[in-house]
């Protein structure tokens, strides 16, 4: 997480596994991952000015998985994190499948959940990743 910008802090220990929860706790969403859209299908669909790739894929090849909505709100419980930024959530299929997907920010000490195109892309756009170690 640390390569793209990320800021991995442990949230939580499993005592059942023995394992430590990661989230990444950078103040904003990591610099390295905007412009991103959500999957490879949105990425795809795209018929000019693609961006360079999607959350989903990046999240597989770092090794970690998007942030759900719960644990967006989780996060946000511990400080307050996208204020200029947004971040991919991990989407439900029943939206995906209908060509949107889900990301999060907190603004007037709210966080809010929008949708938009899964294909589209920002430049303050960027996703959170956690993982178990």
């Amino acid at each position: 997480m640390e390569n793209t910008g990320g800021e991995p802090d442990v949230v939580e220990f499993d005592k059942k596994t023995g394992e430590y929860i990661f989230y990444d706790c950078a103040a904003e969403s990591p610099k390295d991952r905007r412009s991103i859209c959500y999957d490879h299908e949105a990425l795809e669909s795209r018929k000019q000015f693609k961006p360079a790739d999607s959350a989903v894929n990046m999240a597989e090849e770092m090794g970690v998985e998007l942030l759900t909505e719960a644990q967006y709100r989780e996060l946000q419980q511990l400080g307050e994190f996208d204020l200029k930024t947004s971040s991919w959530v991990l989407t439900p299929p029943a939206i995906r499948k209908l060509g949107g997907a889900l990301f999060c920010d907190r603004r007037f000490d709210t966080v809010f959940v929008y949708h938009n195109g899964a294909e589209s892309y920002y430049a303050a756009r960027a996703f959170r990743g956690w993982l178990r170690v």
